[in-house]
């Protein structure tokens, strides 16, 4: 990198997972909207059709005359490639296809075992964890021995367990795990703030929050606006909505998409526990037990969130794939609308251009979260400034809320065993623990889903597995 006229030119990024089809786009938009960074962004991905496509999209965005940060963008064939002379190292992949992520999601169902989302916690993120452990190891080796120094700005999930397994590889990675949970949640208090108190908040990062918690699960104990304490506003405006929801997103009617809700399981958190949960309803309900918000499909509804439709996910894929077409051919072009994500401000900062304050996923070997283990992953807010990432003390997790977190640490530690060592009695240990699936299921009945959704994932997972893993029937996947 060479500093120059307040700017940082010659910054070398490797974005694995290149071939995205919309986050690469978005991120590409942010990097040319920065008028302080360029250089090279080198794009991989074992889809090679796909990365091909976003070399050309991206060098098309750069040289159009808006585009203030200049980027050069090289497809290139070997991870070893793209991490040689990075200063910068952006994952965003999807760890296997959706056929494999329709088992993760569905075929639990036949279980009653019912998943939000499915990619975080849960039977489905447990066994999507199982795929990505291997992948995420491999990364971390090639980082430490092609790129030690660079920065590594994780947009993968599981967050979590991605995170900590570099970190576990790597010990000295600098890697942090980014996540837009925080910023939906300080959307919603900015709406709170102008309809209850009648102010004009000009952008959601004037709402100071302090964050502490696991990512997904994440909780706020402090929240202010100009020295006015949000709390007692949060606990007015939860009650007048509770029974009709807010919602928040894009579509008016929430049903529309299964991404949707009206954020009446965040309220019920709140007013069970008096701490704000700062993640989406369909991510946090996935971490309590399931009789509360997952215990079949009307009980969700009732609730107004949307259960994971995985075709669905299939028929956004192709849609996505017929612009990048139309992309690559230059019969579409992408509108430059910052995305509201914060990487391109996370290496602006760590280059020296900026400095301030966002929520990561990292260690908690600070003990930034007092109460819980320095093993821990944990999800709080820290300062970023010139290579430097200071993470804030965050405090206690109330002991209400560290009650519902346990469990889910605990499964951090088993699983990325499991994923690591191939080992089978981890992942039935984690099953059992999880709040997804009942005590009331036999417990051969979840070996056996074990089986199945390992069995339906084995392309992805190490050779190990196999040794492992009876064959079942497999229906329902």
């Amino acid at each position: 990198m060479i500093y120059e006229n307040d700017k940082m030119n010659e910054i070398k990024i490797a974005y694995i997972g290149g071939g995205s089809r919309g986050w690469a786009w978005g991120f590409m938009s942010d990097l040319a909207l920065e008028e302080h960074l360029s250089g090279k962004v080198a794009l991989y991905d074992i889809d090679k059709e796909a990365v091909k496509q976003n070399e050309v999209i991206g060098n098309r965005i750069s040289n159009k005359k808006e585009a203030v940060g200049k980027w050069k963008y090289e497809a290139v064939d070997t991870l070893q490639e793209a991490l040689k002379g990075a200063d910068f190292v952006v994952i965003s992949i999807l760890p296997g296809t959706f056929d494999e992520m329709e088992s993760d999601v569905h075929l639990p169902e036949r279980l009653s075992i019912y998943q939000s989302v499915g990619d975080s916690t849960g039977p489905g993120g447990m066994i999507r964890a199982l795929r990505t452990i291997p992948v995420f190891a491999e990364f971390a080796e090639n980082i430490k021995r092609y790129a030690p120094n660079a920065w590594v700005i994780n947009y993968t999930n599981p967050m979590s367990l991605c995170t900590k397994v570099l970190y576990h590889v790597y010990p000295e990675i600098k890697a942090i795990g980014c996540c837009h949970e925080i910023f939906g949640t300080q959307e919603l208090l900015k709406r709170m703030i102008e309809s209850e108190l009648g102010l004009t908040v000009n952008s959601r990062a004037e709402i100071k929050v302090n964050v502490l918690g696991i990512n997904h699960f994440t909780w706020i104990d402090v929240a202010s606006y100009k020295g006015i304490d949000l709390m007692p506003v949060y606990e007015k405006f939860v009650n007048e909505n509770f029974d009709e929801g807010i919602n928040t997103h894009h579509s008016e009617n929430w049903e529309d998409s299964s991404y949707a809700s009206l954020n009446r399981v965040k309220f019920d958190l709140f007013r069970k526990y008096g701490y704000i949960a700062a993640a989406g309803d369909r991510h946090l309900a996935e971490f309590v037990s399931s009789d509360i918000y997952l215990k079949n499909p009307e009980v969700v509804k009732n609730w107004t969130f949307g259960l994971t439709k995985v075709e669905e996910r299939r028929v956004e894929l192709k849609e996505r794939q017929a612009r990048s077409i139309r992309l690559f051919k230059g019969e579409e072009e992408i509108e430059f609308i910052e995305t509201g994500e914060e990487g391109v401000r996370l290496i602006k900062a760590l280059c020296g251009l900026d400095d301030f304050i966002t929520n990561v996923n990292i260690p908690n070997a600070s003990g930034q979260i007092s109460n819980l283990s320095k093993d821990a992953l944990v999800e709080v807010n820290a300062v970023f400034g010139r290579d430097m990432m200071r993470p804030i003390f965050a405090g206690e997790i109330p002991e209400c809320i560290l009650e519902l977190t346990k469990p889910h640490l605990e499964n951090h530690e088993r699983i990325l065993q499991a994923g690591l060592t191939c080992d089978k009695q981890l992942v039935i240990d984690a099953f059992l623990a999880d709040p997804l699936v009942s005590d009331e299921i036999p417990v051969d009945e979840v070996i056996t889903l074990i089986d199945d959704m390992i069995q339906n994932t084995m392309d992805y997972l190490p050779e190990g597995w196999k040794t492992h893993i009876k064959s079942n029937t497999n229906d329902g996947s």
